[in-house]
């Protein structure tokens, strides 16, 4: 069930990895925890197991997501990203560090004009987060 104060809700859709993704990225944030999983079933549209829909909460903002039943020529790009405000040094390098792990930095964790440090990456599963540090 979908919060009801929350009108507009991230959706991912992932090919195969969404279980693996919603428990990589709710062991990373406090207050997250997966809130339901519905799984393709023998003979449904995706593969026997994989998730047709589910919901999720990173820092107690809500999240869906599904693994496509449909092969896609495209994926996650940077040009949407997940903002996330870290309120020490030690949350915004410990997520950094896991966010980059198999994925690709698009912005090094670094004081910028705009930030007194901040970082970009786009994850393993291709999903792109802007960490900053708030002072």
């Amino acid at each position: 069930m979908a919060n009801a104060n929350q009108k507009i809700t991230t959706f991912f859709m992932f090919d195969g990895k969404a279980e693996e993704a919603m428990k990589f990225y709710t062991s990373l944030f406090d207050m997250s925890e997966i809130i339901s999983i519905t799984r393709y079933g023998a003979n449904e549209g995706g593969v026997e197991g994989t998730v047709k829909h589910a919901l999720f909460s990173l820092k107690g903002e809500q999240f869906m997501c599904i693994d496509s039943s449909v092969k896609h020529e495209f994926t996650f790009t940077p040009a949407i990203s997940l903002y996330v405000t870290c309120d020490t040094e030690e949350e915004i390098d410990r997520l950094f560090a896991a966010l980059s792990e198999d994925g690709t930095v698009l912005m090094p964790l670094a004081a910028y004009p705009f930030s007194e440090k901040f970082g970009w990456v786009a994850d393993k599963y291709g999903v792109s987060w802007q960490l900053n540090l708030t002072k």
